[in-house]
């Protein structure tokens, strides 16, 4: 089995011992991401506006690999505060239109900066995305 490390600038590099994101065969993992703009900086702002951030940097480690929402076929969400899934679906939604992939989406106590979401996402590479 071959693993491929993906990284892009138009993300925030990790701030540990990990990948942005790693694909092997036909899929990529990409590590959970949290509101920090592509320069480290925290995005300040309410559940709408840390998940938009979130979402753009998961969409710029997937367009690294030629790679859309649409490609995406799991995703797990850790929300600070189930209070705010409503808010938070709201802006989800938006990113993915009427594609569905399965989710699972969780309350935690804590997540790393004390933001208020993380995403990671499993996402399909298809044979024409391969060629390209």
């Amino acid at each position: 089995m071959s693993l491929k490390i993906v990284s892009t600038t138009d993300a925030p590099a990790a701030i540990g011992p990990y990948a942005q994101a790693v694909r092997t065969g036909n899929l990529l993992y990409t590590s959970g991401q949290i509101p920090l703009t592509p320069a480290g900086e925290l995005v300040a702002g309410g559940i709408q506006d840390q998940t938009r951030q979130v979402l753009a940097n998961l969409k710029a480690v997937l367009s690294a690999e030629g790679l859309e929402f649409s490609d995406v076929i799991k995703t797990t969400v850790f929300l600070k505060d189930m209070n705010q899934f409503a808010e938070f679906n709201e802006v989800y939604a938006s990113h993915f239109g009427t594609h569905t992939p399965a989710r699972s989406t969780v309350e935690v106590a804590r997540l790393p900066k004390d933001v208020l979401v993380e995403i990671e996402l499993i996402a399909a590479i298809s044979v024409e995305t391969v060629r390209n």
